[in-house]
C-alpha cells in the first residue's frame, strides 16, 4: 500500500511479507480511518534491497548455531530506501525490547508516525541495530515467528488514539490503562441474564456514586490481577498528593 503524503500519521513497515499488510488494519475504525485518510501505510519489502540474483536476505549466525540471521547490509539499505524523515522513530520489532505500554503509543499517536523493521529467522545483525539507532520495542514476553502481527498490535493501538478515528474522546482516556489501572467491569442490556443482573449503582441515575463504583472496581481488579501495575500506580499517587494512596475494596 502506497503511503499518502497529505495523512499526518504515517506508519512505513520493512517486512518480508508486504502482503501482511494492512490486514486486520484494512477494517473498522483503522480501514475507514485508513481509506478517509486520517492515517496512511507503506508496507516495504526488504528482500528488494538485496544485491544477488536469489535475493537474499540471511546468512548463518556468526559463531555457529541454529537458524539464519537478516544480513546487516541488506537491511540497512532497505532502511536508507525508505528515506524517512529524521524526526520519525525508528522502531524494531523484538521480544528483548522495552515493553509497550499505553503511555509509550500516546506518545508515538502524538508524533508522525513510525518506521517499523519486522525481523524474521533468529533475529536480525546487532550492527545494523547500532548503526540506523534502531529501537527495539516488545508486545510481551514471548516470541513470535516474526515482527509483523507485532508491528500491526503497535499501528493499530496509535491509530484508534489519532484525532477522529473513534466516535467519543472519552472512548481512548476512559479504559485500562489509560490512567494506570485496568479497567472496570461493562455491562449493558438485558438488565437480567442467566440468573445474573446489572449492579444496582449503574441502573441508579447517581453519576456520583457510578464513577466510585467504577474507580473502586478498577482500583480491585488492578490490584489482584496486576499487583505490577498497582504498585507502580500507588507510588505515582504518593508522589502526586504527598500522601499514602488509598487502599483499594480488596486491602486488608
Amino acid at each position: 500500500m502506497t503511503a499518502s503524503p497529505a495523512a499526518p500519521w504515517r506508519a512505513t513497515v520493512l517486512t518480508l511479507f508486504p502482503e501482511m499488510f494492512p490486514g486486520p488494519l484494512g477494517v473498522s475504525l483503522a480501514g475507514r480511518a485508513l481509506t478517509g485518510g486520517i492515517w496512511s501505510l507503506e508496507a516495504r519489502d526488504i528482500r528488494a534491497s538485496a544485491t544477488d540474483k536469489h535475493r537474499s536476505v540471511d546468512d548463518t549466525p556468526a559463531g555457529g548455531g541454529p537458524g539464519m540471521v537478516l544480513r546487516a547490509d541488506v537491511l540497512a539499505a532497505a532502511i536508507d530506501a525508505a528515506d524517512v524523515a529524521p524526526e520519525r522513530p525508528r522502531l524494531l520489532m523484538s521480544p528483548r525490547g522495552r515493553p509497550l505500554t499505553q503511555a509509550a503509543v500516546r506518545d508515538l499517536a502524538a508524533g508522525p508516525g513510525p518506521l517499523i523493521v519486522c525481523g524474521r529467522f533468529e533475529g536480525i545483525d546487532q550492527r545494523v541495530i547500532d548503526a540506523r539507532e534502531l529501537i527495539e520495542v516488545s508486545i510481551g514476553d514471548y516470541v513470535l515467528s516474526g515482527g509483523e502481527i507485532a508491528a500491526l498490535v503497535l499501528i493499530d493501538a496509535c491509530v484508534r488514539l489519532l484525532p477522529g478515528v473513534m466516535g467519543k474522546l472519552e472512548s481512548g482516556t476512559d479504559e485500562s490503562f489509560s490512567d494506570g489501572l485496568l479497567e472496570y467491569p461493562q455491562y449493558t442490556r438485558p438488565q437480567l441474564f442467566e440468573g445474573r443482573t446489572i449492579p444496582d449503582v449503574l441502573t441508579s441515575g447517581d453519576h456520583a456514586k457510578v464513577a466510585a463504583w467504577r474507580r473502586s472496581q478498577s482500583e480491585a481488579l488492578t490490584q489482584a490481577r496486576r499487583p505490577d501495575l498497582w504498585a507502580e500506580w500507588q507510588t505515582r499517587e504518593q508522589s502526586r498528593t504527598g500522601q499514602k494512596a488509598p487502599k483499594s475494596t480488596t486491602d486488608g
